[in-house]
């Protein structure tokens, strides 16, 4: 950059570790390897707003789409389909950011026309917020 006055100090202490997270997720992947105690274990970690909503998540793919295969994918929850991660969660206090998102990777099911949603900030999970996301996930999978 030619402008002084902008600067660049690369990734955030939080995008680092992140990555970290997903470089130990590779080397210790192993198949047929149940990790659904994983992704409860770091669901149980979580500051308790954050928690409350990744349970609700976490049994919102169980209920609608139970062929889904919990995994961690950069340290936060995430559900995958023949490998491939589906959706997943990130905790607001991961970034330190307002609220937590839940999003849908390439793979998921949700084209409708040429533009749709594929990530949702989320500040508290309400029955309707729910159900929204159970059908999102319904057919995500499809």
């Amino acid at each position: 950059m030619t402008d002084k006055t902008k600067s660049y100090d690369g990734f955030t202490t939080e995008e680092r570790d992140a990555m970290k997270q997903r470089a130990t997720e590779l080397k210790s992947r192993r198949r047929g390897k149940d990790t659904e105690p994983e992704v409860l274990a770091k669901i149980a970690e979580m500051p308790d707003a954050d928690r409350v909503i990744a349970e609700r998540i976490h049994a919102l793919v169980k209920t609608h789409a139970p062929g889904l295969v919990p995994k961690l994918w950069y340290g936060m929850p995430a559900y995958a389909k023949d490998g491939k991660v589906l959706c997943f969660f990130q905790a607001a206090d991961k970034f330190k950011a307002r609220y937590a998102t839940f999003g849908f990777d390439a793979i998921a099911a949700l084209d409708e026309g040429s533009m749709w949603a594929t990530s949702f900030a989320i500040t508290e999970l309400s029955e309707v917020d729910a159900e929204r996301l159970g059908a999102l996930i319904a057919k995500a999978v499809s």
